[in-house]
């Protein structure tokens, strides 16, 4: 079970993954070692599957971010997993996820330019046999920057 610390303690750690122990527990009224301890607990439980860095993407060169919708021509789980293959191999597609509706997977991928962007589309997705067809959608602002899960 999770109490309110834990649910603070999760929201710090979503906010600040690289928050030291001791400022940690000064932020949730415990001492060093009793923070320490509930995160290795609610990490031993799989609440916390992971720390990771934000990067900049224009620091990076890559000022096109896009979601694009994919529509299957065929459903079986043989395409379905040559695809998912295929997508694996593309660092640019930085997350899927399969949907109900029109649409079956839905990308967001991070590109250079437009050219590239472009590239991905028409040399790496659409010529996949499985691939029926491709719609996108560029990213014009992001006034809401990724955010935690409410907790």
């Amino acid at each position: 079970m999770m109490d309110e610390i834990d649910s603070r303690l999760l929201a710090t750690l979503q906010r600040e993954a690289d928050i030291t122990a001791q400022d940690l527990g000064d932020r949730l009224g415990l001492s060093a070692s009793q923070a320490a301890r509930r995160k290795a607990r609610l990490e031993a439980d799989g609440f916390i599957t992971g720390y990771s860095a934000r990067l900049a993407p224009p620091r990076l060169g890559l000022t096109v971010q896009a979601f694009v919708q994919v529509q299957m021509a065929a459903h079986s789980p043989e395409t379905a997993q040559g695809f998912l293959r295929l997508i694996g191999t593309l660092p640019e597609i930085v997350a899927c996820w399969t949907l109900t509706g029109e649409a079956d997977y839905l990308l967001r991928v991070w590109c250079a330019d437009l050219p590239a962007l472009n590239a991905l589309i028409h040399h790496r997705l659409l010529p996949h046999p499985a691939v029926a067809r491709v719609q996108s959608q560029i990213v014009m602002d992001q006034p809401k920057a990724d955010a935690g899960l409410p907790v």
